[in-house]
């Protein structure tokens, strides 16, 4: 889809039903402009949404809505003035641009010549997930997963499966005079299950999804493969013994893994923690500050995925941003405030979760480069430890980048190999110190399937993880065993 298709849809849906034109929004992006002030932008937003969620082979609930509206922001020096409005009118913009403008306290007007974004590749169909397939097929294909996690095995006592899709469409018109937009579809399915032996209760998951119609991503057998999946994984803690205690050798599977750097690493990397002085990596920019094994970089411009964009929500176009390069620190995630206040280029990276919020800096898809070691002999390489294949939820301080996260599928590692699985493994840490103890890193780098949701400052995005096979020398895990 060529740029101008996207400028094209965003004015059909977010100008044309309205008395907003081309014109309007100049005069109010004028009045957003006081004299003293750096920078200043409009987002229109229109988002349509639906869930489905399926239990035990009947629909339990369903939801379709609709949100639209509008961002105003005013920026001078350090100071924001923002106001936003569900209403798409010219009247209602302009009370929104004055009360913004009223945040900064400027005077006079500012003036600028509009003009249309240079085209960006688009890097997923603009294609309209929930008018493209009947609720029918919608509900089959969830069916479908069902019944094949209950042909998987008799234990399987309860199945759930959920289907969402979203239909946005993004028009930023900024200070220096650009105007740009985005179509973004997002599509995602979970299947989740309990299974049950001998009064032993085990519950697991899995999901995947990204950016473009159902069928992109839940064709062939894809539902039934979800379903096994999760069957399996429960299946695997009916067996499992009560995880280890005491300081071992990690080794973290591919893929979903990545969600441990994401939050033990990558936050620490973004531009306003870092600009403020609160992040433990502040005012280190070439520092060896983890294993020379380490690249890290947050990617958004993979085609397809959930957390790539075309555009960010102010209009920049996203990039592969290297954050970690052998070890070192090389880069920041950043939005076009704190960009400006640190005196470096954007990044692609400002994000918001609605119109009514405001950007900030934040991550697309953040994952570890691939080395050099084939992950089965990383395996062979630890006497006794942890081998840790899928995350739960975790807490982490970015300040210091203390971190505690659950492990939902984990496995002793015993001379070698990998044995009895277990429940109830924490791992607890530091993020710079644990990626400093990384010692062997796999070359088989994978990204999650497309499930991922990241917080900050109340507002969630949808976000990538990723990482091959990589070995951590030392870490404290906490379980129940001795």
């Amino acid at each position: 889809m060529h740029a101008r298709t996207a400028l094209d849809t965003a004015h059909a849906l977010l100008l044309g039903p309205s008395d907003l034109t081309p014109q309007v929004l100049d005069r109010l992006l004028a009045r957003l402009l006081p004299t003293g002030s750096d920078d200043a932008d409009i987002y229109l937003q229109h988002a349509v949404t639906e869930s489905w969620f399926l239990e035990d082979g009947v629909v339990k609930s369903g939801s379709h809505s609709t949100e639209r509206g509008a961002g105003l922001r005013t920026v001078a020096g350090e100071k924001t003035g923002f106001a936003y409005s569900d209403e798409l009118t010219s009247a209602a913009l302009a009370d929104a641009a004055e009360a913004a403008r009223g945040i900064v306290r400027g005077g006079g007007e500012g003036m600028m010549a509009m003009r249309d974004a240079a085209a960006v590749a688009p890097l997923y169909a603009a294609v309209d997930p929930l008018s493209s397939w009947p609720a029918a097929d919608k509900l089959a294909l969830m069916q479908r997963a069902d019944a094949a996690a209950r042909a998987a095995s008799p234990l399987v006592t309860q199945v759930m499966v959920s289907l969402a899709g979203q239909y946005e469409v993004i028009f930023v018109q900024r200070a220096d005079g650009q105007r740009s937009a985005d179509v973004r579809p997002l599509v995602r399915m979970n299947v989740s299950v309990i299974v049950e032996r001998n009064g032993r209760r085990e519950q697991a998951s899995n999901g995947a999804g990204g950016r473009g119609a159902y069928l992109a991503f839940f064709d062939g057998d894809k539902p039934e493969q979800m379903a096994r999946e999760a069957v399996r994984q429960a299946y695997a803690l009916l067996d499992a013994i009560n995880a280890p205690a005491g300081m071992l050798p990690v080794v973290l599977g591919n893929g979903w893994p990545g969600v441990l750097l994401h939050e033990a690493v990558g936050h620490t990397l973004e531009g306003d923690f870092n600009r403020k002085g609160s992040s433990l990596f502040s005012g280190r920019m070439g520092e060896q500050i983890v294993s020379p094994l380490v690249t890290v970089v947050d990617d958004g411009t993979l085609p397809n995925r959930r957390g790539s964009l075309t555009i960010d929500d102010e209009g920049t176009p996203t990039s592969c941003t290297t954050l970690i390069e052998n070890g070192k620190l090389v880069g920041y995630i950043q939005d076009r405030l704190n960009a400006r206040l640190m005196g470096v280029a954007p990044t692609g990276n400002g994000r918001r979760e609605s119109f009514a919020h405001l950007p900030m800096p934040r991550m697309t898809n953040t994952y570890l480069r691939a080395g050099e070691s084939d992950p089965a002999d990383i395996i062979k390489s630890v006497k006794k430890g942890l081998y840790a294949v899928n995350f739960g939820g975790g807490q982490v301080d970015i300040t210091s980048g203390n971190f505690v996260f659950s492990a939902t599928e984990a496995y002793l590692i015993e001379d070698g190999r990998i044995t009895q699985p277990v429940k109830g493994a924490t791992l607890i840490g530091n993020g710079p110190d644990a990626l400093t103890k990384i010692s062997m890193v796999g070359n088989d780098l994978a990204l999650d399937n497309g499930v991922g949701v990241c917080g900050k400052e109340g507002q969630s995005v949808p976000v990538g993880v990723g990482q091959p096979t990589l070995k951590i020398d030392a870490m404290t895990v906490g379980g129940t065993q001795a």
